[in-house]
């Protein structure tokens, strides 16, 4: 029987890749440098692996960026906007990250490419765009690159590759007239063309990833999938081919996978436990098809429970004979930290919830434990079993975990709980009394940019090196500078800036019980940026207020309606590392209440205006539309339960991003908030389609500029997109904002910009009050 792994967390142990990346982006190291730290990542997670005595381990996992951006330059599926970054930078490093971050430099103004959710995952990819005439090209080797890199080392690794269908299913279509799966015969031969590269570079096992067999697939595709690995094989037959799916089981899809002519087929069976029965029991698998059985979980980081996974290894090995077993995480562990070892302040991590956990490096451990306990007769009575089970039995009796009074507030919630008291055509009226905006109000999404300066000053104060007293003046200042900036522009909605917190999820999670924290636990989020989830592993509740002192105090400071920010309990869920042993909708109105007292609490100190983002809802959807009412059922719930405790006088805000909303279009109505702002600079305004199609009833501030990019739009730009946004709503419907936060900015890019936007609607409203002008 052999182990396997999907992936391994490319950012490094320390966040090498972050930072040089950041570096390279400044100028300050070179693009060796830059490839260097690449390569000395690549090595460690190599040989970590190689300790941990994984039979097959990845190679092209890596990524400066995202996976599925290295396929589009690997393809060579360049947009043509980035034709003359490609002819004048000269190496595909810059050309990639062009594509990835937009491109501002002398007379080049390129935009970046779209980014959105990897599956129902918090990581982001980079959408590719293919074109009616789309040509494909072998352009980048680095998969075959790597995989010699690691021979090198003397490790022979199995490449990971995303694969055809489910790349071209990622992608979108830039113009009318074509389906993006007509492709598939042009690229193709790309594909066999490195298949072929590989196998004469002494691959012997490929990792081809095809996650849309978790989804609702058509019959095309799933004919599409079946045409790519049946000519796969006809073609490589020597090759060993480990098809891995993921974030679910087959469902329909079943038959075809069963069908495809491939060495091994994974199963994702800690999101689909039953998947493993339905294999065996269909008679379908092929006589000499081995299973990849996912039982570490690849998107949590609790324990392992060895007793379970210990049964699905069994079933396996007993009805296929263990050389067709192999054991493996049920993902990439991208979605999880690097290690548990460096986690060692028991005052954000307790010991004793310490013990109930395991990283990336620890789950490797785990299938190490798991083939030794498969291979021993008596494996009860060994003491990775019996370790494993104490520490199991443990923690579902820990009186650590379960909070009566919590728990009983949530069994007393009424229908009342989660409607606003009127509908929003009266509060809309009686909001635009009491707050007095402009047509076309503008805003920003919540934070300003976290200077050196500003994540010196917290690093000090957590370290006891700065008092709180010196800390607390520390931020006024930072905040009353905000507030100023945005008076002086005309800025109509001003925010605090919320310079005092680290991360929007984090930040929360720190001052509500039932959480627990990391000091290392970092996980790539897109690109540069990384988070560090909070742990959920208790009843959930806010012990004190958690905003209201620094909204309150930056309302002092102007007589603009400052708007409160707060997370939402979705978002607050989707972006933790959630307990597993209840239902996660239980767990979601826990964290509803506990927002629902900050929001009550925000409008008794005077705020008018509260946002509640909850940008996650988007992404927490069921891969499988059959799934969809049960879970938006709960989620829209919770958010509407965190939100309906107000007098109908305030305006409740929410903020979502880079999500596909046309076909929960209905279900966002149905959250009511009072104004909604959503990503639109990087899709140009085509989200907004949903929105007018279906005749969205409140407010829309649709982001007319793209933050996660460096670039500053001009004023033209700006202007063009909010008149595209006119001609699809309501002027009277509309607000102005960015896309997103402005955390990750710098001042300079930040100021300028929001002086063009604020520009752009002045000239919005001068076109409305003087049509003929």
């Amino acid at each position: 029987m052999k182990t396997t792994n999907l992936g391994y967390p490319r950012i490094g142990t320390h966040r090498e890749l972050k930072r040089a990346c950041e570096k390279y982006w400044s100028g300050k190291i070179s693009l060796e440098d830059l490839l260097e730290t690449g390569k000395s990542i690549r090595t460690e997670n190599w040989k970590l692996q190689q300790e941990k005595s994984i039979d097959l381990i990845p190679s092209n996992d890596f990524s400066f960026y995202d996976q599925v951006l290295d396929t589009t330059l690997m393809v060579g599926a360049v947009p043509k906007r980035y034709f003359d970054v490609k002819e004048s930078q000269g190496n595909l490093m810059d050309l990639y990250f062009a594509m990835a971050r937009g491109y501002q430099k002398k007379e080049m103004d390129v935009i970046a490419m779209e980014m959105t959710k990897w599956f129902d995952t918090n990581y982001h990819y980079i959408v590719p765009e293919f074109e009616k005439d789309q040509e494909f090209e072998l352009l980048s080797t680095k998969i075959i690159d790597e995989f010699n890199e690691a021979k090198a080392l003397g490790i022979q690794t199995k490449p990971v590759l995303l694969g055809p269908v489910t790349y071209l299913l990622l992608g979108k279509e830039k113009e009318e007239g074509f389906h993006r799966l007509d492709l598939l015969p042009k690229l193709l031969p790309v594909y066999h063309i490195l298949l072929e590269k590989l196998v004469e570079a002494g691959a012997t096992w490929i990792q081809m990833d095809e996650p849309v067999l978790a989804t609702d697939l058509t019959a095309r595709e799933e004919e599409a999938i079946a045409k790519v690995y049946q000519g796969i094989a006809e073609k490589f037959p020597s090759l060993k081919i480990l098809l891995s799916s993921y974030f679910g089981g087959f469902g329909d899809n079943l038959d075809t996978a069963l069908s495809l002519p491939v060495c091994a087929l994974h199963l994702d069976l800690k999101r689909s436990p039953g998947l493993l029965g339905e294999v065996l029991e269909s008679g379908k698998l092929g006589e000499k098809t081995s299973l990849s059985l996912g039982v570490v979980d690849g998107r949590n980081v609790w324990k392992n429970d060895f007793s379970s996974s210990l049964e699905h290894i069994r079933r396996a090995k007993t009805q296929l004979g263990e050389e067709r077993v192999i054991i493996s995480p049920s993902c990439s562990l991208l979605h999880v930290p690097n290690d548990l070892d460096l986690e060692t302040n028991e005052k954000t991590l307790p010991k004793e919830v310490k013990d109930w956990m395991a990283f990336a490096k620890q789950k490797l451990e785990e299938l190490q434990s798991l083939k030794t306990l498969s291979e021993t007769p008596e494996h009860i009575s060994h003491p990775l079993f019996k370790d494993n089970l104490a520490s199991t039995e443990k923690r579902k009796n820990a009186a650590l975990i379960h909070k009566p009074e919590v728990k009983k507030r949530v069994e007393h919630l009424s229908e009342s709980d989660f409607r606003r008291t009127s509908p929003f055509e009266k509060r809309k009226v009686l909001q635009e009394t009491h707050l007095k905006l402009p047509l076309f109000p503008t805003t920003t999404i919540g934070s300003f940019p976290q200077t050196p300066a500003v994540r010196q000053a917290r690093s000090l104060f957590k370290k006891g090196n700065l008092n709180e007293q010196k800390y607390i003046d520390f931020l006024k200042k930072e905040t009353e500078k905000a507030i100023h900036f945005q008076e002086e522009i005309g800025l109509d909605v001003p925010v605090h800036g919320e310079f005092e917190r680290n991360d929007m999820v984090e930040y929360f999670g720190e001052q509500l019980e039932g959480f627990a924290f990391t000091q290392n636990g970092w996980v790539q989020s897109y690109g540069s940026r990384c988070v560090k989830p909070p742990i959920i592993f208790g009843d959930v509740s806010r012990p004190e207020p958690m905003t209201v002192f620094w909204t309150s105090f930056a309302q002092s400071l102007t007589e603009k309606p400052v708007k409160g920010m707060l997370t939402g309990p979705v978002t607050i869920l989707q972006w933790s590392f959630v307990r597993d042993d209840q239902p996660r909708s239980s767990t979601c109105n826990q964290i509803a209440l506990a927002i629902l007292d900050e929001v009550v609490d925000l409008e008794k100190a005077g705020i008018a205006i509260i946002q509640v983002d909850e940008p996650a809802i988007r992404e927490g959807l069921p891969l499988r539309k059959k799934d969809w009412e049960t879970y938006l059922n709960w989620a829209i719930g919770a958010f509407k339960l965190s939100t309906s405790g107000v007098e109908d006088s305030t305006q409740i805000h929410t903020h979502m991003c880079y999500s596909e909303f046309n076909d929960i279009i209905k279900d966002i109505a149905d959250m009511d908030a009072d104004v909604i702002t959503i990503e639109c600079s990087r899709s140009q305004m085509e989200l907004l389609d949903a929105f007018s199609e279906f005749d969205y009833p409140n407010d829309i501030g649709p982001g007319v500029y793209d933050i996660h990019s460096p670039r500053v739009p001009s004023s033209e730009e700006i202007l063009g997109l909010l008149k595209k946004a006119e001609k699809v709503l309501p002027a009277s419907k509309l607000w102005v904002n960015p896309d997103c936060g402005l955390k990750t900015r710098g001042w300079e890019e930040t100021k300028e910009a929001l002086k063009i936007m604020v520009s752009a609607a002045q000239q919005m409203r001068d076109m409305v009050a003087h049509p003929s002008h």
